[in-house]
Order: C-alpha cells, then sequence, then structure tokens
C-alpha cells in the first residue's frame, strides 16, 4: 500500500514574458498531470470568474487607451482577488491542483519593473487581496524579448503585447530577478525549445516539486 501523501491542494503558477507559450503549455501540463490520477484545475488572469472576464478586455484589449500604471495595476490586482476567493482557494482547500496562467508574479514584473510602480507597495497590495496567498510553484518559461515577441502575429497582439522593446526587456529583467531571489520557488524552463521539449520539461519539473511536497494522484492516497 502507498503512503499516505499530502492530499494535493497545490498551487502551480506559469509565468514569463510574452509569446512564452505559456497558454499552450498550461492545458499540456494538467492533461499530463490528469492523467497520472490527479484532481487539476486550470485558469487565467485576468479571468476565470465573471468578473475578471468582464476586466480582461479593460486591460488587453487592443483598442484600449493608454492607462496610468496605477490603474492598469489595481484593475489586475482586483481581477485577481475575484479569481482568489471563487476559485484558487476554494479548489485548494478541496485538495486540488491549481494551474494558473500568470499571479500576482505578474503585477510586480509588468507594473513594478515594466511600469516603475514601487514594487514593496505592490507586494502590500497584492499580500492583502490574495490573503497572502503564494505558489507552491512558479515555472518562468523564458525566453529573449525579441524571439517571445516575434511568435504573436500582430493581428493577435493585444495591448501589453504592443508595449515598446525597452518595457518588455525591463519587464524580462524582473522575471529574472525575481527567480534569482527565490530560487526554492521558481523553476526557468527554457521556452524557446520544441514546445514538446518544453511541455516535458514543465512536467518534470511539476511532477519533482509533487513529490518533494508528497502529492498524491486521488486514485493512490491511503484513508
Amino acid at each position: 500500500m502507498d503512503a499516505p501523501g499530502k492530499a494535493g491542494g497545490f498551487f502551480i503558477t506559469l509565468e514569463g514574458p510574452e509569446g512564452g507559450g505559456k497558454s499552450t503549455q498550461i492545458h499540456r501540463l494538467a492533461a499530463s498531470l490528469a492523467e497520472e490520477g490527479h484532481v487539476v484545475w486550470t485558469t487565467r488572469e485576468p479571468g476565470g470568474t465573471r468578473v475578471g472576464e468582464m476586466i480582461r478586455p479593460l486591460l488587453l484589449g487592443p483598442r484600449q487607451s493608454r492607462l496610468a500604471p496605477w490603474t492598469e495595476a489595481l484593475l489586475f490586482t482586483a481581477a485577481r482577488a475575484e479569481l482568489v476567493n471563487e476559485v484558487i482557494r476554494p479548489r485548494l482547500q478541496r485538495g486540488e491542483i491549481v494551474l494558473c496562467d500568470r499571479f500576482s508574479d505578474s503585477t510586480l514584473a509588468y507594473q513594478g519593473y515594466g511600469r516603475g510602480l514601487n514594487l514593496e507597495s505592490l507586494r502590500r497590495l497584492q499580500k492583502e487581496a490574495t490573503g497572502s496567498l503564494t505558489p507552491d510553484l512558479t515555472l518562468l518559461l523564458n525566453l529573449p524579448v525579441e524571439a517571445g515577441l516575434a511568435r504573436i502575429p500582430r493581428s493577435a497582439q493585444d495591448r501589453l503585447d504592443r508595449e515598446t522593446k525597452a518595457f518588455h526587456q525591463r519587464v524580462h529583467a524582473g522575471y529574472e530577478q525575481m527567480a534569482a531571489e527565490d530560487p526554492r520557488r521558481w523553476r526557468e524552463v527554457d521556452a524557446s525549445a520544441d514546445p514538446d521539449e518544453v511541455a516535458r520539461r514543465v512536467l518534470e519539473q511539476a511532477s519533482s516539486a509533487l513529490r518533494q511536497a508528497g502529492v498524491q494522484p486521488a486514485q493512490r492516497r491511503s484513508a
């Protein structure tokens, strides 16, 4: 009989600069973990709730006019607060694995490092809005700025995609700094590799973290 393990409740986020393939890889990871018997839920930011999906076009719509940096930060955070309250925390409490395409680190990267807002103020805001919820694992899908932006057709670019190269370089540097400062939580994956190879590495990192935390597939948990 398998030894009792942690009964789930594991929070994984995917972060990184534009064009890293987060949306594709989060669904591939969810499918792989589900095949292993885990109960998995995927969501995204901004979005994942009725309120979040209403906020999303205000932030990302390509025809949306420029927003003040703090307006941008507060809208992202409002959508996040609703997502945590409605979706993420309840599912974690039920012992599920929750995968989220971006989370609080995106606000630090884009509105902090990218826009120049005070990082400590943003961190306090995120702590209040999420009830101090921190991912158990953050996968940084990393690739050079130019390579990532080149993957996104002009017709598919959102408001942030169309920011200046200098802005995206600041965001990229911010991600790398955050990952370097907290290597226990962050794992970097080379997103410039073939998508199948990226998926393999993402699953490898996630599976390793789950094993270390004692999270077992649902059908293998002892009563």
